[in-house]
């Protein structure tokens, strides 16, 4: 394996995101989305699928804003891995019920729902296709589409089976980001930390991955060229995580931030660097 190419084992960890009102939050992560509570303090909740790993921390902040839809760099949404339709389909029962207003899009490799939570975070809930029916183009590029999602068809796996919130083996399987440069990124991520490039149209997106998944971060100009970074005090991302399965794949990581000349804080298993879209990645490697 190159050392340039980060390893194909990373996954992406946990999501912090910043809200308004914390127990508005919870209500709606827990009841709407279906994650549990595994932690909670005054200004912090700490969500989970499986009762013991945390997917999602979201965290009170004084004086927030709620800035519009499309308008900072920052998140576009965070997107919950459901391990087969069938959950995806009692997740889309239990939005049903709530009467949540959905976006949808069958991307070819994965069916996805959209939907934003009241401090405008986005948010994906989504299943992914098998491996084996992904299709790549001439350029090597995976063929992804957002045609019609079979609704009915989602509806009808779930018939008669209860909702119990997300199940274990939920993750969060990709990030997307509006930014402000989509160069000034690219650099950042496939240069420097190693992202593989699966899609792009070089223009407005760019779809990066490791190990050959469809896309583990994406990134977009849709907020316009140049879009402003995300004022502190508004709700949005405030980190994210990414999981290298040992020490030795995080070194190479390191190495290569070092020889780029940037700015970062290393510990033993682990670092902290920011993105030109001033979003803090904390890279680990878990305790054994």
């Amino acid at each position: 394996m190159s050392t340039s190419t980060i390893h194909p084992d990373l996954e992406i960890g946990l999501v912090k995101i910043k809200v308004s009102q914390l127990e508005r939050s919870v209500a709606y992560y827990s009841d709407i989305i279906g994650l549990k509570v595994l932690n909670q303090t005054e200004t912090t909740a700490e969500m989970t699928a499986d009762g013991q790993n945390p997917l999602l921390i979201i965290e009170e902040i004084p004086n927030a804003i709620i800035p519009r839809r499309q308008s900072v760099a920052g998140l576009y949404h965070f997107a919950i891995l459901l391990p087969d339709r069938t959950s995806l389909g009692l997740a889309l029962r239990n939005l049903a019920e709530h009467r949540q207003p959905i976006g949808q899009g069958d991307h070819l490799v994965s069916e996805a729902l959209y939907l934003y939570d009241p401090d405008n975070n986005g948010i994906e809930v989504y299943a992914d296709r098998p491996r084996s029916t992904w299709q790549t183009d001439e350029q090597g590029y995976y063929v992804m589409g957002t045609e019609p999602v079979d609704v009915d068809g989602l509806l009808e796996l779930a018939e008669g089976k209860p909702w119990t919130g997300l199940p274990a083996g939920t993750k969060i399987g990709h990030v997307h980001f509006h930014v402000s440069n989509l160069e000034e990124v690219r650099k950042f991520y496939v240069d420097i930390l190693g992202f593989e490039i699966v899609l792009t149209d070089n223009r407005s997106v760019l779809f990066i991955a490791a190990g050959g998944y469809h896309h583990h971060m994406g990134l977009n100009i849709w907020a316009g060229e140049g879009a402003p970074k995300a004022p502190a005090h508004s709700t949005g991302i405030d980190y994210y995580t990414l999981q290298l399965p040992d020490r030795a794949a995080l070194q190479e990581v390191a190495d290569r931030i070092t020889a780029a000349g940037l700015p970062f804080e290393q510990g033993t298993d682990e670092l902290w660097i920011t993105d030109p879209s001033n979003i803090r990645v904390r890279l680990y490697v878990p305790a054994s």
